[in-house]
């Protein structure tokens, strides 16, 4: 290939990460607009931020990723890229006292946001001819991977946040239904032996996260693993038969969280006069018995126990999603599927994730979206919980550019989750791809489903 062959391809590429970056502005933008001015300091969940700094955040994220690494410039305020660079989880496990008053006007922010947009935008395009400033930096479609994903993991964690906010707090938008025929019938589906491809592999040259790499086999045993997600309709069950006054059914730390935090429900859930009603974005309506539950790793554990049963490990989970009737002999990694449905990329036939919808839709409502072993709804409409602990793979390298990402929460206390939700961005639908969240954290739009070995 001609060298200005290769360079008009890669000025392309670049162009189209640009295109990228502008795009999930827009779908962060659009959800600020979602929340009524008045509630803008508000903070909807006791463990996470106000609101007000997610609107400081994304944009004093990207400007410290690239300052210094892809070009070189002053700052022209300092105190705001400090204050709203990081927030995670509280530190020591207390919850945050800050008061509405501890933060900057919302005008001030604002123009903080639109003064780094515009700087970082001029400077972006004149890198894609100069270069880095710094030579030992990451290459630019790394940093711009890594600043359009994390604005669209945000998207997503911001959505769960509101999702908590009172509605009247919130100014409504449409959200397209999906319907499907009443769900009549659960089986579970038997998983021959095989070897599963968890990660990804450096040399493919594809973005991913460090906690993705390297790829590597693991050999799974047979199982056998629910068809759908499990539901409200199941869960409901476990609630009325007592499952969160059953002991045998927690763990220590479970069964300590469920009684000091008064959980008796999903958090999604709420019971009037006998009835049960789920809170979806933007209104209250009767349980809707054939969507996913979404719970914490600690309930779905529960769950699994009371049913005789177990969560899947991340291989098993990945075996059933994307391993093939062929893919039982060693080394047939082209046996396995991009997509649980095949190659073809995410289309809104296969499930429901993009920011298609707002709230869950039934477990069959996209029989497109099938594994090869007939497993449903395995991508989009609730992430789900596995056994497996979060921690490196072998060869884990973490990023030198943003070191604590996944090894800050190498701690035993945070679970995988695989999959995606409703809220997720197309390109996290990566077979690669982990998710992770502590036991006990309720508010995530995380389902599951059970698997007997």
């Amino acid at each position: 290939m001609a060298v200005a062959q290769v360079k008009a391809q890669k000025a392309e590429a670049y162009d189209t990460l640009l295109n990228r970056l502008v795009a999930s502005r827009t779908v962060t933008d659009e959800l600020f607009k979602v929340v009524r001015s008045e509630a803008l300091y508000d903070r909807p969940i006791p463990e996470r931020h106000r609101i007000v700094f997610y609107i400081g955040h994304l944009e004093a994220f990207d400007w410290n990723l690239f300052r210094g690494r892809s070009f070189d410039a002053d700052s022209f305020h300092p105190e705001f890229d400090q204050l709203f660079a990081f927030g995670i989880d509280p530190v020591g496990g207390g919850l945050p006292t800050d008061q509405p008053s501890d933060w900057p006007a919302l005008t001030k922010i604002r123009q903080y946001n639109s003064r780094l947009r515009e700087e970082l935008d001029s400077r972006l395009k004149d890198s894609a001819l100069h270069g880095p400033a710094n030579g030992s930096a990451p290459p630019l479609p790394t940093l711009l991977n890594v600043a359009i994903e994390h604005r669209l993991m945000h998207a997503e964690t911001l959505a769960y946040m509101l999702h908590q906010l009172p509605f009247d707090r919130k100014i409504p938008r449409d959200s397209r239904e999906t319907a499907a025929a009443p769900l009549t019938e659960r089986r579970l589906i038997e998983i021959p032996a095989g070897e599963a491809t968890i990660g990804l592999a450096r040399e493919s040259g594809r973005f991913g996260w460090d906690n993705e790499f390297e790829a590597h086999p693991v050999a799974v045993p047979a199982f056998a693993i629910d068809e759908y997600k499990v539901t409200n309709g199941e869960f409901l069950k476990f609630v009325r038969d007592g499952g969160y006054r059953e002991r045998g059914l927690w763990d220590e730390d479970a069964w300590r969280w469920i009684n000091t935090q008064g959980v008796q429900h999903p958090v999604f859930w709420t019971e009037r006069g006998g009835s049960w009603f789920y809170r979806t974005m933007f209104r209250e309506v009767p349980l809707p018995p054939d969507w996913p539950v979404y719970v914490s790793h600690a309930e779905a554990s529960a769950y699994a126990r009371s049913v005789g049963k177990s969560l899947p490990t991340e291989a098993e989970w990945h075996r059933a999603a994307y391993g093939t009737a062929d893919h039982s002999r060693s080394g047939a990694d082209a046996d396995e599927r991009d997509y649980p449905w095949g190659s073809e990329p995410p289309g809104r036939e296969f499930g429901n994730f993009d920011f298609e919808r707002w709230d869950p839709a039934p477990v069959n409502a996209y029989p497109s979206g099938r594994s090869a072993f007939g497993v449903a709804d395995m991508l989009g409409n609730g992430w789900e919980w596995t056994s497996t602990v979060f921690g490196p793979f072998p060869g884990f390298e973490p990023f030198s550019f943003y070191p604590g990402y996944s090894a800050n929460f190498f701690d035993g206390k945070h679970y995988v989750m695989k999959g995606a939700s409703a809220r997720s961005a197309a390109c996290m639908l990566r077979r690669s791809f982990r998710n992770w969240f502590q036991a006990h954290y309720p508010f995530v739009y995380a389902s599951f489903r059970c698997v007997a070995n």
